[in-house]
């Protein structure tokens, strides 16, 4: 196991150790403060979070998530009007696309009332309460919820290296706008990590080209996407792949992505077949 800076220097030179791994995790939710890391602890493995800050702050559930959640949690129903909300028509819950839907129409009216976080968070309440789930109880068991500020600066201290996410986890197609984002991101995490952070990942995965010119003109030195692969040296920097492991990977996929195998298959599954003639 390498940190990320010194696989990225070692990688860079050409002089990285073979089947190296660097361990990140994305967004810093509350979990990785309660499970991963006094297992990476125990274990002596580095690793850097990727930290997106605005609810560090806003001590609440992240709303698109949280609506997801509680969508999820009724997934066998059709609501007849979902008025109450401000959406209009029925909403079914049954299949995701459904669900999909009503998480996209509770974030363009919370944008379109140009709702706070608090506010975004009463929203939430009355979508709990629409559903009859108790959302006191998610709060209080932080479900969907970042690590806060005093948790952060402890993971911090004891060598979790903290890095660049956006503060608001996303990433506007505007450069002023995205500029902002990672200028936001970077203010607090100085103050929470009391470092100068220059690596980042894309929120969601999601990035463009046009990002790229953005990133240098803020100093990012290395951007992570979630496109599955192995990073070289003639990887493009600021396009960095990697294994994202998740509930629907098997032990088996992950040990084949740590010895290699798991890229060369997926190396052959996105090359074009050839037409080979028989004889």
């Amino acid at each position: 196991m390498q940190p990320l800076k010194e696989s990225l220097q070692g990688l860079r030179a050409g002089a990285l150790p073979p089947r190296s791994v660097a361990i990140t995790f994305d967004d810093g939710t509350y979990d990785f403060c309660r499970q991963a890391f006094p297992l990476l602890q125990r274990y002596g493995f580095p690793v850097t979070v990727y930290l997106s800050t605005y609810y560090t702050f806003c001590e609440r559930p992240v709303f698109n998530l949280i609506c997801s959640y509680m969508l999820w949690k009724r997934r066998n129903q059709v609501i007849a009007d979902g008025a109450e909300l401000g959406l209009r028509g029925s909403l079914d819950l049954r299949t995701e696309p459904g669900r999909h839907r009503v998480v996209r129409g509770l974030i363009d009216l919370a944008e379109r009332e140009d709702m706070t976080g608090m506010q975004r968070d009463a929203l939430a309440a009355r979508l709990a309460s629409f559903l009859g789930i108790d959302y006191g109880d998610l709060k209080a068991r932080r479900i969907l919820q970042l690590m806060n500020a005093t948790e952060v600066r402890m993971i911090a201290q004891r060598g979790v290296d903290i890095q660049l996410h956006t503060h608001r986890h996303r990433t506007p197609e505007n450069e002023e706008l995205f500029r902002r984002e990672i200028q936001d991101n970077r203010a607090r995490v100085r103050d929470l990590a009391a470092n100068q952070p220059v690596h980042f990942c894309y929120p969601g995965g999601v990035y463009s080209p046009a990002f790229l010119p953005w990133l240098r003109a803020e100093s990012i030195e290395s951007a992570t996407t979630c496109n599955s692969g192995l990073a070289t040296r003639q990887s493009n920097f600021l396009l960095l792949p990697r294994f994202v492991d998740n509930q629907n990977r098997s032990q088996i996929e992950f040990e084949s992505w740590l010895t290699g195998v798991g890229d060369l298959l997926a190396v052959r599954r996105r090359s074009p077949q050839k037409y080979v003639p028989r004889d």
